[in-house]
């Protein structure tokens, strides 16, 4: 495994396993220059959304770097109010230009807003059909989302992106994914932070001189989540991508899963406003 494996999606497409996630990154030139180090430190992955409000450098850092468009896999979200099958076709073109590419590699269902999200889902089956993008996929959708979405598409998902970290680690609907040839993306993986302290993951990552991100970054590698950390911090970005010279035992994965506590940092799909 390195900062270019892949994982294959059920329609053949090489998903990068690590990327860089993009989230609140507002400020132009800290933007910039963060998705700009982690493409010289080699991440060919970027996972932004139309709420981030920075599709627009996105684009700008693609089209700056010394790497081809086609080399790269960007990842774009329709938001919530947006969605429904017209409104999501026209939120994807906005984000396209914002871009300034002619496609997406993969683009998802930010949230499953009740009533809209299996309208939102077939509009992205409309664009994959039209090859605008790569791949279909979602983000935190819960099994009972999925199968509704299963009884209606004519493509699966390819991707579902939820929050996955030590103390989440979403084990069934995990499992679901996988046993559905669905990929899994952790986001906020490093539980926005919070596991820094962690002295379960701080105890193991002295045995291999790694600090307690590197060793849940690593974590969540071997138990074939793809993974996108956020920051905006050069040296971080670097960091988080050393994480391929080592690896951590069985018995530092169950410790480090032992940790979990069902604990969100961000919102529950089953219990979210969908109002801003």
């Amino acid at each position: 495994m390195n900062i270019t494996s892949t994982k294959t999606l059920h329609n053949g497409v090489e998903m990068p396993r690590f990327g860089l996630g993009v989230y609140k990154m507002t400020d132009r030139e800290e933007a910039i220059q963060a998705m700009t180090t982690a493409i010289d430190t080699g991440y060919i992955a970027i996972d932004t959304a139309s709420l981030y409000n920075n599709e627009v450098e996105v684009g700008e850092a693609v089209k700056a770097s010394n790497v081809r468009r086609e080399d790269l896999f960007i990842t774009s979200k329709v938001w919530n109010a947006d969605q429904g099958y017209d409104e999501t076709l026209r939120a994807f073109e906005t984000s396209l230009k914002k871009l300034d590419m002619d496609y997406l590699d993969l683009y998802l269902t930010h949230w499953a807003v009740p009533g809209k999200f299996k309208d939102t889902y077939r509009a992205i089956e409309r664009l994959y059909d039209e090859k605008l993008l790569r791949a279909t996929g979602v983000s935190n959708h819960q099994i009972h989302h999925l199968e509704e979405i299963f009884a209606t598409a004519n493509v699966k998902p390819m991707v579902n992106q939820i929050e996955v970290h030590p103390y989440l680690t979403q084990v069934e609907v995990r499992d679901f994914c996988t046993a559905n040839d669905i990929a899994v993306t952790a986001w906020s993986p490093l539980a926005r932070g919070k596991i820094i302290d962690d002295a379960t993951i701080t105890s193991i990552g002295q045995k291999y001189g790694k600090s307690a991100a590197q060793v849940v970054i690593r974590w969540h590698l071997q138990l074939g989540n793809i993974v996108i950390p956020k920051s905006v911090t050069p040296s971080r970005i670097k960091a988080n991508a050393q994480v391929f010279d080592f690896e951590l035992t069985n018995e530092d994965m169950q410790l480090i899963s032992a940790l979990n506590k069902d604990e969100r940092t961000g919102a529950d799909p089953d219990n979210f406003s969908f109002k801003f």
